[in-house]
């Protein structure tokens, strides 16, 4: 299954912007957290998100577009699809 990571970097965000955008994110099927492949769950660094889906990295900003505008923000987005991902310092989430 394809892998996509996505970064929203919002634009003059309010204080509560990045909560609004969490949850739009969140009912569109993208997670704050990573599975690494021994099965523990690391919290993706801020304003990054997971998604894990049978899509297009078309499809896959068409849905970050829109959180971000359910959200009524502004945004930049970056999605890459991942043939395999690596981190350091990441922090549990449990």
């Amino acid at each position: 299954m394809p892998k996509f990571t996505t970064r929203v970097q919002l634009i003059s965000p309010s204080a509560d912007a990045y909560q609004k955008l969490h949850a739009e994110m969140e009912l569109c099927g993208f997670s704050r957290v990573i599975e690494s492949g021994d099965g523990k769950f690391y919290a993706m660094p801020e304003a990054e998100y997971d998604l894990q889906q049978e899509l297009d990295r078309k499809d896959v900003l068409e849905k970050a577009k829109r959180a971000v505008h359910q959200a009524g923000l502004v945004a930049s987005i970056l999605v890459t699809e991942s043939k395999g991902r690596i981190w350091y310092g990441l922090e549990s989430a449990g």
